[in-house]
């Protein structure tokens, strides 16, 4: 790879969005590349860093009167003001005018997408995103498909096509930039999802005493 042409488009607060895609109660079932409780954890830890750095969120949910079933309640109670696409039965979300609208009306160019399953719900919009000038960024530990095969040939797919592969450790990260903006505010965020992460924190807290 030639450094030279190498540039480093790293996630700013200010100009991201985030994209929960099919997060529905039936769809849940078909994750089989992480277990039930770290998925979950990992979900909600993309959602509390949504909250955290006041990013605008989109929800949206594909036939949720079918199979794919409602989305998962608490992502609803966390953004209960936060646009709410239920696709009647459209695929990909980038084809519902409603979820693309939204997207615009955010006015931002950076776009957080996770959702299962990640080979369809989370690679189909993610494509058409980078298609239509957007700078994507796929939050892989928030995305869930049926296994390690699917996932990485998704992965692949996305990858080629210019997005950029994240875990929601490194959004956070990323996103704050600096310890100094807010030490105890990461600090609880990062503790909140990740019990080793805990463990270091009250280390701290006990030290500096």
């Amino acid at each position: 790879m030639n450094n030279e042409s190498f540039t480093y488009r790293r996630l700013d607060k200010n100009e991201a969005a985030v994209l929960l895609v099919d997060h529905q109660t039936g769809l849940t079932n078909l994750v089989h590349d992480f277990s039930p409780d770290d998925f979950k954890n990992n979900v909600l830890a993309l959602a509390n860093c949504a909250k955290y750095f006041e990013l605008p969120t989109i929800l949206t949910t594909s036939f949720e009167d079918g199979p794919n079933g409602p989305l998962v309640p608490e992502l609803k109670e966390m953004f209960p003001d936060a646009p709410y696409i239920a696709r009647p039965g459209q695929i990909n979300a980038w084809d519902n005018e409603d979820f693309v609208d939204a997207v615009k009306e955010t006015g931002k160019k950076q776009l957080l997408i996770a959702g299962i399953v990640t080979e369809v719900c989370v690679a189909f919009p993610t494509l058409s995103a980078i298609e239509a000038g957007y700078d994507v960024f796929v939050v892989c530990d928030a995305s869930g498909t049926f296994n390690k095969t699917t996932r990485d040939a998704a992965w692949a797919r996305m990858s080629a096509a210019g997005a950029q592969l994240i875990n929601w450790f490194a959004v956070a990260g990323e996103l704050h930039r600096d310890w100094r903006n807010d030490m105890e505010g990461l600090g609880t965020l990062l503790s909140n999802h990740l019990p080793i992460y805990r463990c270091l924190m009250n280390s701290y807290v006990a030290q500096s005493k």
